[in-house]
């Protein structure tokens, strides 16, 4: 295969909701491109792009294919990504390392969350996005309603290249108003007929033609001065006009589909290779030092790792794209993001299972390796030399958790190899080990992201798992002023233990002043503050605890060990077993034995005094409150709204976006466990939302003592 210069390569990634076609559309693409000799199928599981196991069992992607189309004396890299929501990863990846979006549209149900979603992940990328609306053989085609809903979300810059004549089942022709022709196809598709353009279409088409006109025209001070003097363009002209507008996001190219036909998939494969962006046409990525680093084939070498995978009958596949330089078979480069060598012995330009054996891949270009030593996704790996360095790529907040554990206890390590193998392969596969929850948690986009996984772990690694619910990481706090002592006394012969504590706790704010005087009854309790100390919580919060021991009640050496036993029942509270936070504990009395105290006996008397305190407190639980975002249609916005309520959800805010309605709520994360399984089954799947962590706020009256009593029950049985 010939190696291709940077200034011969485009990277394209291949986008759009699940069900609008993508993989019906890569397989014509790579038809036309004469890759493949016969276009596959999703139900006859022979496609290039969904070739893992799972895929085939599901009949949906779960991954991003790789495939690459020499067209036109140009290399296009195209990444496949898939539709749902729940694979979202996939997408951003894709985006992150490619200069164009196609973005496909379903032309029977138009702009759905899905697509605006991707759009709006390529709009922050500042991507060029072309798009292409398929099925506009199917049976609610309507091209015209969906194109008017395409220019009221995505703005005017939407621009037909393509209109068809007939859409619908009967769809076989359609106007290219840049070329200002007419295409039409027999009942399977293929080579289409170019005729020129009927009387009864010329007055639309040439109107539309002028607009395409007048948007290349737009990007261009040269062009457009041509414009006004001839009121034409040439179509070399409005190619680089067109191309102009990508770079500058100011043109989003519409072309028109039927990709189960393969029906304008050759045209819209012409304009890629001729119009969209090579990589060198788009700004430079940007290193972690702030530095622009252009895709130049002479320049040091870089790579940058943005996928891995482990395929059937191969292993462990890295696919990487050259940042900088050219990479050849045999390589040694060093691994920047976590140290050591690595031997490319040999690289591969891959399309989808087949990989093609390359002597080198120029800057901008996109290749694999198999079996690499140590690398991971997002490392970058570097020719001596070079000290480039990347972290480009930021993935959503997961939005779904289960606990997951193996069926049989023994199995838990090798569980854990495979779930970091998992998050290698889909970064947005997240795993926590809680020590808090003492339980293994895993997170992700959605219940069909964590349900493919527990399918391949079973069917793949043949390892049977559970999923279960996670438990909530409450807090407890107190809320007023409390005082308790304990004393700790053991004699079992020889030395014995004893350890006696008075302290006072209240609740901790920032910037209180510091102590002075306490009033309990009739007993008043003056502070003298020795010593401070504040102990930032990892679990947020902190623990403040100051030092007012006067007359050597208590001896200073034993005081660490105070503060270990308060730090003890800080990491099991008295109410629920919970962390608590936000505590001030004054020490301000106490005694001790000459011979018989020790440090265990003052941690065990500091842990005891600080819980019948803390118990006397008005103590309180304290529950996770996640900002909530909800993209949702308006027709079934007060379902949703009901629904949300229904959580103890705060509705915070709503306003329109792009066709949609975005309701803004905090909600406790007790209540998110399975949102958004409900969210889709309310909405048909139209719908997707957003979660961040917001702040930690006292649970209602009744849901604290349901907690308290099952804490208790808990412990009973224990």
């Amino acid at each position: 295969m010939k190696v291709y210069q940077t200034n011969e390569i485009k990277n394209i990634a291949l986008l759009g909701s699940k069900g609008s076609g993508k993989t019906t559309l890569a397989e014509a693409m790579l038809f036309e491109c004469g890759v493949i000799k016969r276009r596959g199928t999703i139900e006859a599981k022979n496609t290039v792009s969904d070739y893992f196991p799972v895929e085939k069992e599901y009949g949906y992607s779960v991954f991003s294919t790789v495939f690459y189309a020499e067209f036109l004396g140009k290399k296009l890299n195209v990444i496949d990504c898939p539709g749902a929501d729940d694979f979202v990863g996939n997408a951003i990846t894709a985006l992150n390392v490619t200069d164009t979006g196609v973005i496909v549209v379903n032309g029977q149900y138009g702009v759905e969350v899905g697509t605006q979603n991707i759009f709006r992940t390529a709009a922050s990328l500042k991507k060029p996005v072309i798009f292409a609306m398929n099925q506009l053989d199917g049976e609610k085609a309507d091209y015209d309603n969906v194109l008017e809903q395409m220019r009221e979300v995505f703005g005017p810059k939407v621009v037909p290249i393509q209109y068809p004549i007939n859409a619908g089942p009967g769809f076989n022709a359609m106007i290219d108003v840049l070329l200002m022709k007419k295409y039409s196809w027999g009942p399977e598709g293929g080579v289409p007929k170019i005729e020129d353009i009927p009387a009864d279409q010329m007055e639309k088409a040439t109107e539309l033609h002028q607009a395409l006109v007048e948007a290349a025209a737009e990007n261009d001070e040269t062009l457009m001065e041509k414009f006004f003097d001839q009121g034409h363009l040439t179509e070399d002209e409005m190619r680089e006009g067109i191309r102009k507008g990508l770079v500058d996001r100011s043109i989003y190219p519409l072309f028109c589909v039927s990709a189960a036909k393969d029906m304008g998939v050759r045209r819209m494969m012409e304009f890629l290779g001729n119009v969209v962006p090579f990589v060198e046409d788009m700004p430079a990525p940007v290193d972690t030092e702030g530095q622009e680093v252009k895709p130049d084939s002479n320049g040091p070498l870089s790579i940058y790792m943005f996928k891995t995978t482990v395929e059937p009958h191969i292993g462990e596949v890295s696919y990487f794209k050259v940042m900088s330089g050219t990479l050849h078979a045999g390589d040694d480069l060093d691994n920047v993001s976590r140290g050591g060598k690595e031997r490319f012995a040999q690289i591969y330009c891959v399309c989808g299972q087949i990989k093609t054996a390359v002597d080198a891949i120029c800057a901008g270009d996109i290749g694999a390796a198999v079996k690499l030593k140590d690398a991971r996704t997002g490392n970058t790996l570097d020719a001596k030399g070079c000290e480039y360095k990347f972290d480009f790529i930021r993935y959503p907040q997961p939005k779904y958790i289960r606990a997951i554990r193996p069926v049989t206890e023994s199995d838990s390590e090798k569980l854990s190899g495979i779930l970091t193998r998992m998050h290698e392969e889909d970064p947005t596969w997240v795993i926590e080990q809680s020590k808090e929850l003492k339980q293994t948690l895993l997170k992700g986009q959605g219940e069909f992201h964590l349900r493919t996984l527990k399918w391949r772990v079973e069917n793949n690694d043949k390892l049977p798992i559970i999923f279960e619910e996670p438990k909530i990481p409450y807090r407890e706090t107190i809320t007023k002023t409390a005082r308790a002592d304990y004393r700790h006394k053991k004699q079992s012969g020889g030395s014995g233990q004893f350890g006696e504590v008075h302290l006072i706790i209240e609740p901790y704010t920032e910037g209180m002043p510091l102590p002075d005087t306490y009033r309990f009854g009739n007993q008043e309790f003056k502070m003298s503050v020795r010593d401070t100390q504040e102990i930032p919580l990892e679990w947020g919060g902190k623990l403040v605890v100051h030092n007012c021991i006067v007359g050597g009640a208590i001896d200073a050496r034993f005081i660490p060990a105070i503060v270990k036993g308060l730090m003890d029942r800080m990491e099991q509270g008295p109410l629920t077993g919970s962390y608590a936070r936000d505590v001030r504990v004054c020490i301000y009395d106490g005694k001790m034995h000459p011979v018989d105290s020790n440090e265990i006996s003052f941690r065990l008397a500091g842990r005891n005094a600080f819980s019948q305190a803390f118990r006397e407190a008005n103590p309180k639980v304290l529950e996770p409150i996640y900002d909530v975002e909800v993209m949702v249609p308006s027709d079934v916005m007060g379902d949703v709204m009901s629904d949300l309520q229904g959580r103890r959800a705060i509705i915070m805010g709503m306003e329109s976006d792009s066709g949609f309605e975005k309701i803004k709520a905090q909600v406790p994360l007790k209540e998110m466990s399975s949102y958004s399984t409900a969210l889709s089954s309310i909405t048909g799947g139209r719908s997707s939302f957003t979660m961040k962590f917001n702040s930690y706020q006292l649970v209602p009256g009744d849901v604290q003592e349901k907690l308290l009593k099952e804490y208790a029950e808990k412990n009973q049985e224990e």
